[in-house]
C-alpha cells in the first residue's frame, strides 16, 4: 500500500509512493538491493534513529522523525557506505531521493504528515 508524506510546515510534498518498513525483516534491508530511489518515492522505517549505507548503490537524503512526526534530524545527500548521525528523539526515518530535502527546504521542527 503506498503512502504519501507531506511537510506541512513548508507545504511540500516530499514523496507519493512511500512505503513502510516496520517487520524486522523489512526494516533490516531497507533499500538494500535497490538500484535507485526515483523522485516521488520513500521508504520510512520504523523504530530507527540513524542509518547505515553500507552496500548501497546510491545516494540519499534522510528525514529523522519523533514520535509526533516532527523533524529532529536531516542528513542530505549520504553516499553509499557512510553512517548517519545517531538521532537520540528520532522514532523513524523517512529516506528520499538525494536532493529532495533541500528541493523542499526540510529542517528541523518541520511537522511531517504521513497518511
Amino acid at each position: 500500500m503506498a503512502i504519501s508524506i507531506f511537510d506541512e510546515t513548508t507545504q511540500h510534498m516530499l514523496a507519493v509512493r512511500g512505503e513502510i518498513a516496520d517487520s524486522f525483516f523489512s526494516r533490516l534491508k531497507g533499500l538494500l538491493g535497490r538500484s535507485s530511489l526515483e523522485e516521488g518515492e520513500a521508504l520510512v522505517i520504523t523504530q530507527c534513529n540513524s542509518i547505515h549505507m553500507f552496500f548501497m548503490k546510491f545516494p540519499i537524503d534522510a528525514c529523522f522523525l519523533d514520535k509526533k512526526n516532527k523533524v529532529v534530524g536531516v542528513v542530505h545527500q549520504i553516499r553509499p557506505f557512510q553512517l548517519s548521525p545517531i538521532f537520540w528523539r528520532a522514532s523513524c526515518v523517512i529516506e528520499l531521493p538525494s536532493g529532495i530535502l533541500a528541493q523542499a527546504r526540510v529542517s528541523t521542527g518541520d511537522q511531517i504528515a504521513i497518511k
